[in-house]
């Protein structure tokens, strides 16, 4: 406990404050917190398995895993058959900080994981006592035992996307060495300047991902952060000594929540409806960016933009924050992020139009 970090978002809490004063109200565009209604169907899925006092099954209910499978099938392209194993998990948090540990890695292994990166790869190590590696490319990695790698693609705070050739690259790199690779893609569907290609797909890992894993969410998809819901796919030896494990800590979706996830998993039209409320979001807060003297970086998929005006990211938060909007500093997700924002595009329509009314309000060389 003693070697983690400060929690990211405890950093910005003076910032939050000065938001707050503003005499419109806080835009708190910084936690990436859905604020759209959970669809109706979800919801009813939810409340018609809510009678279910007997334990849930850790592996998924059949109907659960037919419904990933058949979901990755469509977007990763994966076989809709014989395909992937799958796991659910509480949510992909979850998953992220507890890999390296139920995988069994410890002292003297290393986890590799983007320079700028969710901080929760680097939490995972951590916790398992593995040594850390930033690094976007096989050739900066110099370590006897790497053991897991890190992807992020759609990545969080960038937006940046890796092609197939360079996720291609990580897997063959990490077989090498036997390192297990996991891409995270829990924004998977929400590519705008590109496309993703999700690491499972047979064009990336070849026609049984041994070794790869990738973990998804449906926090993003379909608003469902507040229900913990999540998975993991890829190489079914993994999958099923993961689940081993999941059973001995108890680490369980609940049956209401997995009936849920079924519903969301199968439906793809709240998806898109969600999908366009983001987009319409994004290009209303990019082109006021834009006009207001920032620039935005990568920033092709996800639910974030990656601004910059070239001055220190916490000065630049002290900016944004005497608008009365919250942004979190790119240093909270690695060195390389000291000239860098994070903009999150989950707020509200009419919070959208606020934070662009007041970006068009003030003058623009206080802000550029």
């Amino acid at each position: 406990m003693r070697s983690l970090p400060e929690y990211p978002f405890d950093r910005i809490a003076p910032y939050r404050a000065t938001a707050e004063r503003h005499p419109g109200g806080l835009i708190d565009l910084s936690m990436g917190t859905p604020v759209d209604p959970v669809p109706e169907s979800i919801r009813k899925a939810l409340a018609d398995r809510s009678d279910r006092p007997g334990y849930p099954m850790t592996a998924g209910t059949p109907e659960l895993r037919r419904s990933i499978r058949d979901w990755l099938a469509r977007h990763c392209h994966t076989p809709a058959d014989d395909g992937p194993g799958v796991l659910p998990t509480i949510g992909s948090k979850e998953a992220v900080a507890w890999l390296p540990t139920l995988l069994d890695l410890g002292p003297g292994d290393a986890v590799v994981f983007p320079r700028l990166s969710y901080p929760t790869y680097e939490i995972g190590a951590r916790l398992a006592g593995a040594d850390l590696i930033r690094a976007d490319d096989p050739a900066e990695v110099d370590h006897p035992r790497v053991r897991l790698v890190w992807l992020n693609s759609p990545g969080n705070p960038t937006g940046e996307v890796l092609s197939a050739a360079r996720l291609t690259g990580w897997v063959e790199w990490s077989r090498e060495r036997g390192a297990i690779v996991v891409d995270d893609e829990c924004y998977h569907s929400l590519g705008w300047e590109a496309a993703p290609a999700s690491i499972l797909d047979p064009a990336v890992s070849g026609p049984v991902p041994s070794g790869v894993l990738a973990v998804h969410s449906l926090s993003k998809r379909s608003n469902l952060a507040g229900y913990r819901a999540g998975f993991i796919a890829g190489d079914a030896a993994l999958i099923e000594a993961l689940l081993q494990v999941r059973k001995h800590a108890g680490m369980i979706v609940p049956t209401p929540v997995q009936a849920a996830m079924v519903e969301a998993l199968t439906d793809e039209s709240h998806a898109e409806e969600q999908r366009e409320r983001y987009r319409r979001r994004r290009d209303r807060l990019a082109t006021a960016l834009r006009d207001a003297g920032w620039r935005i970086d990568h920033s092709e998929a996800g639910l974030y933009l990656w601004v910059t005006d070239g001055r220190d990211c916490w000065e630049a938060t002290a900016a944004f924050a005497e608008l009365g909007v919250l942004v979190v500093p790119g240093e909270v997700y690695g060195p390389d992020g000291d000239r860098h924002v994070r903009i999150a595009l989950t707020v509200t329509d009419a919070q959208v139009t606020e934070a662009v009314t007041r970006l068009a309000t003030r003058p623009r060389s206080a802000l550029a």
